[in-house]
């Protein structure tokens, strides 16, 4: 063999090495890829208890309930809605009817257990893939918002 031909064999043998590297890596990814999840996409992925995913949607009027550090609220995408806990203080724009980006896990009674709740920054916005699962869904109603 040549000089010629083990420097194409070392690089053939690396470059696929790397490609089942990245598709290793893209087959682990797949699901988490998504920024968030609306509450119709967790029940129809069907997301099993303590996968940590981030949940968006709107705070469905009516469901904020506040019992000392403990909050429980319901996000919903317009088609269903999904009943969420966090234990802390919340943003100080955190209110019902508006745009929210929830972290954390979903509880083994289906419910989802917060760790971070992130809320919109002004009165026009809602972070866009909020704004674009909803308008996909058909729930999408308030002009100028969508960042």
């Amino acid at each position: 063999m040549t000089r010629k031909q083990k420097r194409l064999t070392v690089i053939a043998g690396l470059g696929a090495v790397l490609a089942v590297a990245l598709t290793l890596i893209l087959l682990a990814l797949r699901d988490q890829i998504v920024f968030f999840y609306t509450p119709s996409d967790i029940h129809e992925k069907a997301v099993a208890a303590g996968t940590p995913v981030r949940l968006g949607g709107l705070v469905k009027t009516g469901s904020w309930i506040k019992n000392g550090d403990r909050t429980d609220f319901v996000v919903t995408d317009g088609t269903t809605d999904m009943t969420a806990h966090y234990t802390g203080i919340l943003p100080d724009l955190f209110r019902e009817g508006q745009g929210v980006v929830v972290e954390g896990a979903m509880a083994g009674d289906g419910s989802f257990a917060a760790t971070n709740v992130l809320a919109k920054h002004d009165e026009e916005y809602m972070p866009k893939d909020v704004v674009e699962a909803l308008k996909a869904r058909g729930e999408w109603q308030r002009a100028g918002a969508g960042g």
